[in-house]
């Protein structure tokens, strides 16, 4: 049985025009030809392939935010929430972060601090697809706590020498370039002694010390990485040195709302799944479907998405006129990553034996989904950054 559309009743002009509407169906063309046929090898793979990557770029989605002087399409946020929660629906959650780390948490580092040769160096590649990024902040004993990196840059005349180890880095395994944050200013406060830096793969020094056996987003390459004396010229800095922390701060908020709007596509190609298989699905002589409490719960559910979608679309809006969001987005984050994990374990429920097999659709979604609540900003963080401005 074919799931419903869940766009057609969020066709409002209140968040958005013709052209979201058209970047909407291509994407959803394009998971339904090009990933949902394949991403089986490629979650038994343990990557998602260059040649998908590529055709993504052929086809724009990866410059939808980067202005059209640089090969974009010069949208806004709106379009990348679009972008985000299609990728979602997908059921391939480590597909979906493996493009979204690319076009909304790395590259667009290079472009928000990067100086103009940066940009034109990298950002028509990375919107083409030829080059792949990563951001590599988290490290074993540093995730939420950006403040606590311990990974270093010194100054040798008219380069920077690297040392330290990266953590969960996605992409990390296949990526052309890395946005690295380094101290560079150890005697300095914490938020103004980290300098981000392009580190090329390659790099001597520079090495993946092993990739990431994940529970979860299996399809998406995940990485431990090395830095042992690594030597970039100067002219790697991005932004300032000493500014990082700020820069890292700033894109937090769009990393956060794409992980958010990622979350309920995938919540609600759950539920459709699920209303789907329990209108077929026969148990005490009737449809289980009929069953008003499985019909209330799910109802419910999918009220509380439809209000978290419409909260993330309102603030995309809002985003994309300049407006200052950061409590929003925090509630965005904590909100959609512990109502996608209690939507899946719903979903798994409801499906019975053959939900907890790992044939079944819905158990790899409920694996992708936990993580949900962790990456980009633990729950707990993330409420406190609301408590904070409450």
């Amino acid at each position: 049985m074919n799931a419903p559309s869940s766009f057609a009743a969020h066709d409002s002009p209140v968040f958005f025009d013709e052209t979201h509407r058209m970047l909407r169906d291509q994407v959803r063309r394009f998971v339904e030809t090009e990933i949902k046929p394949h991403a089986l090898t490629w979650e038994a793979e343990g990557q998602t392939p260059r040649e998908v990557l590529r055709k993504m770029g052929e086809l724009g989605f990866f410059g939808i935010r980067y202005p059209e002087t640089l090969g974009g399409s010069g949208l806004d946020q709106r379009a990348t929430v679009v972008w985000a929660e299609e990728l979602g629906r997908s059921t391939f959650a480590g597909v979906a972060i493996t493009a979204l780390v690319h076009t909304d948490m790395a590259s667009v580092h290079i472009f928000n601090a990067g100086n103009d040769e940066q940009r034109a160096e990298w950002i028509p590649r990375c919107i083409s697809g030829e080059t792949i990024s990563a951001v590599a902040v988290t490290e074993p004993g540093a995730g939420s706590d950006v403040k606590g990196i311990r990974t270093t840059a010194r100054q040798d005349g008219n380069h920077w020498v690297l040392n330290g180890a990266k953590m969960f880095i996605t992409n990390g395994v296949n990526a052309d370039v890395f946005c690295v944050a380094a101290k560079t200013n150890p005697d300095s406060r914490p938020s103004q002694s980290i300098t981000m830096f392009l580190v090329e793969k390659g790099t001597q020094g520079f090495t993946v010390s092993r990739a990431l056996d994940k529970h979860g987003w299996r399809s998406s390459d995940t990485a431990e990485l090395s830095f042992d004396e690594v030597r970039v010229p100067a002219s790697s800095i991005l932004g300032e040195q000493g500014c990082g922390f700020y820069e890292i701060m700033k894109n937090f908020q769009n990393e956060r709302l794409v992980i958010g709007a990622m979350a309920m596509g995938e919540a609600q190609a759950a539920l459709e799944l699920t209303v789907a298989y329990l209108k077929e699905r026969q148990a005490f002589d009737a449809p289980l479907w009929d069953k008003q409490a499985i019909r209330q719960r799910l109802a419910m559910l999918a009220a509380r998405v439809e209000s978290c979608r419409q909260m993330i679309y309102a603030t995309a809006a809002r985003l994309a006129l300049g407006e200052e969001q950061t409590r929003e987005v925090s509630m965005i984050k904590a909100l959609a990553g512990e109502l996608v994990n209690e939507v899946m374990y719903s979903c798994v429920q409801f499906h019975g034996g053959i939900g907890f097999m790992r044939e079944s659709t819905i158990e790899r979604m409920s694996r992708d989904a936990r993580v949900q609540a962790i990456g980009g900003g633990a729950t707990e963080v993330m409420l406190e950054e609301v408590a904070k401005r409450m």
